[in-house]
């Protein structure tokens, strides 16, 4: 299992309110639309990365991580998995503190290496899922 409950618990309560969403888009029927909803909700910023950098949830998009001209706390991940360690690398090179790969989204080796550079990390989960889960 890659995120213990107190891993979860810390980076939806504690690490910080600002989130990149990768793969974020305008197209409502994707899993990220709802997802950052959600994050919105709970008090989260959510920031959308998308290569059109569109405006989504009324939030500016940026095209990458670096693009964002501001610090991002939580890097939560919308991409294939095989895309998905570059986006944890990149994650790491912005000083984010924390990368969040949603439900499907595996890399062991980007696991190992995101949380080797001290960042806390989460790996096949959803946090609209756990902030709405009792606990």
């Amino acid at each position: 299992m890659y995120g213990d409950p107190a891993t979860v618990r810390k980076i939806l309560t504690e690490v910080g309110d600002t989130w990149a969403v990768v793969g974020l888009s305008s197209n409502q029927q994707r899993a990220a639309y709802g997802v950052a909803r959600v994050l919105q909700r709970h008090g989260k910023r959510i920031v959308p990365i998308h290569p059109r950098a569109e405006s989504v949830h009324g939030e500016q998009g940026y095209p990458t991580l670096s693009a964002v001209p501001f610090a991002i706390d939580v890097v939560d991940v919308f991409v294939n998995s095989d895309l998905a360690g570059a986006v944890a690398d990149e994650a790491v090179a912005i000083g984010a503190k924390a990368v969040w790969f949603q439900l499907g989204v595996i890399d062991p080796a980007a696991y190992e290496r995101t949380r080797a550079a001290g960042l806390d990390m989460v790996m096949d989960r959803c946090p609209a899922i756990e902030l709405n889960s009792p606990g």
